[in-house]
């Protein structure tokens, strides 16, 4: 059985650049998703999410082994983020820190295999299971980077994107910070880390 791995069959989606800003289209993809507000060091709300989302992003996996039977890699954990008063960001307000969890799902998994998927998962002791959704989310075009080192130093690289390299090529954003984390943190030292930095844009 052939394991499909989004992060090879969407390589221009999944393997920017780390030394310049590079353009890509985003096509739409389902997802399973739940939202949270606080600072994500810290935060229970936060914590809940991701223990909830990845038993049932592996459920799925398994029961799409078994009917239709396609296998594939569990995608990697991605999170959009914003808040009310962007200066919160800015300001290190964590608090304030709106964000919206997710992992991407392969274009055969219904809304019939979530619910079971979910429904199976119940019996554990997961607060924020019933906050999950199915949904599908297209970001279009979008300006994207490949950060290498701790999520602490991602501000510089944000900040020439937004007060740089948009400015100099006439876009302007157009949707919500967007990360994806390619690496465990568990088991990467920070200097290493791999997070994909992307940001909806549309031109002037």
């Amino acid at each position: 059985m052939e394991k499909i791995d989004f992060k090879k069959q969407y390589k221009n989606l999944f393997n920017p650049s780390s030394k310049e800003f590079s353009l890509a289209d985003v096509p739409e993809s389902l997802f399973l998703m739940v939202d949270g507000q606080g600072d994500p060091n810290t935060s229970q709300s936060y914590k809940d999410a991701i223990q909830a989302l990845y038993p049932v992003a592996y459920k799925l996996k398994f029961a799409s082994k078994e009917n239709p039977g396609k296998d594939y890699t569990v995608a990697p954990l991605e999170g959009l983020w914003w808040a009310d008063d962007m200066a919160a960001f800015t300001n290190n307000d964590r608090d304030e820190w709106k964000w919206t969890l997710m992992i991407m799902q392969p274009e055969w998994i219904s809304e019939k295999m979530f619910r079971d998927a979910r429904n199976a998962v119940l019996k554990k002791d997961l607060p924020a299971l019933d906050k999950i959704r199915f949904e599908r989310f297209r970001e279009g075009l979008s300006v994207q980077i490949m950060h290498i080192g701790s999520y602490a130093d991602e501000a510089p690289v944000i900040e020439r994107l937004h007060k740089e390299w948009l400015p100099q090529n006439g876009y302007i954003e157009n949707g919500k910070h967007h990360e994806i984390y390619l690496s465990d943190p568990r088991k990467v030292a920070p200097e290493k880390l791999k997070t994909i930095l992307r940001q909806p844009v549309k031109k002037i």
